[in-house]
C-alpha cells in the first residue's frame, strides 16, 4: 500500500455526532473527500440535512439523521439507521458538545449536569452502541473530541467554562481506557483536542478577548478548517493503525 493509499477511505462508513456544522462539518467533509460515506447527526435535523446535501456533492453517500446523544434510545436508533443503510460502521467523531461559560461560583447544577451529558455521557454513549458493531466486524476507528481544555486551566480572563473543562477531561479518561479495552477487537480509539478555531465559538473571543486569546495561543493565530480535517482524516485511516489511546492537541502550541 503506498503513502496515498493509506489515507483513503473509499468505501468506509463514517457517523460524525454534531457534524452539522462547526469542526464537525469540517470533519466530515475532509472524511468525504478521501472517499467515506457520511451519516450526520445533530438534534437538529434540516441544518444537518443540509449538510448532508452538502457532502453528496462531494460525490459520496450522505445521511442525515436527528439524534439527542444523550437519549440511548435515540443513539441506537441513529447505528441502527447506519447498519440499515449503509451495512455497517468503520468511523465514529464524538463531536457533540455543549459549551457554557460562566464563573464556578454561579454555575447551577442543571448546567453542570447538562454540560456532562452531551460532552462526556454522549461521547460514552455513541461510542457503546457504535463499539457493539465494531466489535462484530473486529475492527473500528473511534475518535473523540476532547479539547485543549481538557488538558490544562483556561485563564479565567479568556474564559470560564469549569464544567465544559470537567467534560472534556472524562472524554481523555475515557479515550485511554477505553482503547485499552477494545484495542483487542482491532478498534482504535483516539482523541483530538482542538484549540482555537475559526468557530462560532472562537469569534466571541475573537472579537471581545483579543490580546487574552492571541497572548494563549503561541502561534498567534486560530486554526483553519484544513488543520483540523487533515488530523481527522489521519486518524480514520490506515495510516494510524498502530495508534490507540492518544490525545492529539491541535491547538498552534496552546498547550505544550
Amino acid at each position: 500500500m503506498n503513502v496515498m493509499e493509506l489515507f483513503r477511505l473509499d468505501g468506509k462508513v463514517a457517523i460524525v455526532t454534531g457534524g452539522s456544522r462547526g469542526l464537525g462539518f469540517w470533519m466530515a467533509e475532509g472524511l468525504a473527500e478521501v472517499g467515506a460515506n457520511v451519516v450526520l447527526c445533530a438534534r437538529k435535523l434540516e441544518p444537518c440535512e443540509e449538510a448532508a446535501k452538502a457532502i453528496r456533492d462531494i460525490g459520496v453517500r450522505s445521511l442525515a439523521v436527528g439524534c439527542d446523544v444523550t437519549d440511548p434510545d435515540a443513539v441506537k436508533a441513529l447505528i441502527e439507521r447506519t447498519i440499515s443503510e449503509f451495512g455497517r460502521v468503520d468511523i465514529l467523531i464524538n463531536n457533540a458538545g455543549f459549551i457554557w461559560e460562566e464563573p464556578p461560583e454561579k454555575v447551577s447544577l442543571e448546567t453542570w449536569n447538562k454540560t456532562l451529558a452531551i460532552n462526556a455521557t454522549g461521547t460514552f454513549l455513541c461510542s457503546q452502541e457504535a463499539g457493539k458493531h465494531m466489535i462484530k466486524q473486529r475492527q473500528g476507528k473511534i475518535i473523540n473530541i476532547a479539547s485543549i481544555s481538557g488538558l490544562a486551566s483556561v485563564d479565567p480572563e479568556l474564559s470560564n467554562t469549569v464544567p465544559y473543562s470537567a467534560a472534556k477531561g472524562a472524554i481523555v479518561a475515557l479515550t485511554r481506557d477505553l482503547a485499552r479495552k477494545w484495542c483487542q477487537y482491532n478498534i482504535t480509539v483516539n482523541a483530538i483536542a482542538p484549540g482555537y478555531f475559526a468557530t462560532k465559538m472562537s469569534k466571541y473571543l475573537a472579537e471581545h478577548r483579543q490580546p487574552q486569546l492571541m497572548n494563549s495561543i503561541r502561534m498567534k493565530r486560530l486554526g483553519t478548517k484544513d488543520e483540523i480535517k487533515g488530523v481527522a482524516v489521519f486518524l480514520a485511516s490506515a495510516a494510524s493503525n498502530y495508534i490507540t489511546g492518544q490525545i492529539f492537541a491541535v491547538d498552534g502550541g496552546t498547550v505544550m
